[in-house]
């Protein structure tokens, strides 16, 4: 399911770089708007199949998190129609590391020195991908990284809303708020999408949200210790994907920092499962 989750993930980030480039490319917020529009008319759509149970929300926390996702969303979406797939999927990765450091203040965690050791590592991945100082240094590179800060906080904000609500009310508000904040843009960037543009557009939101609902059942059912590093094929699917439609082959430096991004995940992963089996 993660896989699964992965590949999807990595084809709703495809379709949004193929909607930024070219002649008729389009405004990253109208990429971000159509990513949570369409991501929400299928929600509806299993809602109304499945008829899932609803308890009252808590808009506040709601409210921060959608604000962090849909400006995270809208700087990886820059990012990804000027810098490789790959590489703004490889930086947006670090956010498992901000996300660490997040929970210190917000969730009052423990954080002892492997964990920051990992997270250093990580940080020095992303900084050979971002290369700042060198001539191939690009700054979308930078919105990239701000993305991952933002997502890093989302994730924070989601582990304090899964204790209280539905995976599914939380995914659905997500989506339904995201697509009307990113609606206030639109009468300043929308540009009639032309030929397969609303193929591409439907899918980065469906494909999205589709792997949110593998990546939230495969947390369901199995030990996120073993299942998040499998999160890191999403990597080579992007790598893939963007070699296949964009003729881009990643630098080896690139290579280099992604690999200790991955790297820096799994130990992790192996030392929080190893963690939790000695408190058991």
């Amino acid at each position: 399911m993660i896989l699964i989750a992965s590949a999807f993930v990595a084809a709703s980030t495809l379709c949004a770089k193929q909607l930024g480039v070219g002649e008729n490319a389009m405004s990253s917020f109208q990429v971000t708007w159509a990513r949570y529009a369409f991501g929400f008319a299928l929600l509806v759509l299993v809602a109304l199949a499945i008829k899932p149970n609803f308890t009252r929300p808590n808009w506040t926390l709601h409210m921060v998190r959608i604000t962090c996702g849909v400006v995270g969303v809208l700087a990886m979406f820059y990012a990804v129609s000027k810098i490789p797939v790959a590489d703004t999927t490889a930086i947006t990765f670090l956010n498992p590391m901000f996300a660490m450091v997040f929970a210190i203040f917000i969730l009052g965690e423990r954080v002892g020195p492997i964990r920051w050791g990992t997270a250093a590592l990580a940080l020095f991945g992303g900084l050979l991908l971002i290369r700042p100082g060198s001539t191939s240094f690009q700054p979308e590179a930078l919105l990239a990284l701000a993305a991952a800060v933002l997502f890093g906080m989302e994730v924070v904000i989601i582990k304090l809303l899964a204790g209280r609500e539905g995976a599914f009310q939380i995914i659905l508000i997500a989506n339904f708020f995201g697509a009307i904040m990113a609606s206030f843009a639109l009468p300043f960037v929308w540009q009639m999408p032309v030929g397969d543009q609303w193929v591409w557009m439907a899918g980065t939101g469906i494909l999205m949200v589709t792997a949110q609902a593998f990546y939230t059942n495969a947390l369901r059912i199995g030990e996120a210790s073993f299942v998040l590093p499998f999160a890191y094929a999403t990597l080579v699917f992007a790598a893939f994907y963007d070699f296949v439609l964009f003729d881009v082959v990643p630098v080896p430096l690139s290579m280099v920092g992604g690999a200790i991004i991955v790297i820096s995940g799994i130990v992790l992963a192996w030392r929080e499962n190893k963690a939790r089996a000695q408190a058991v």
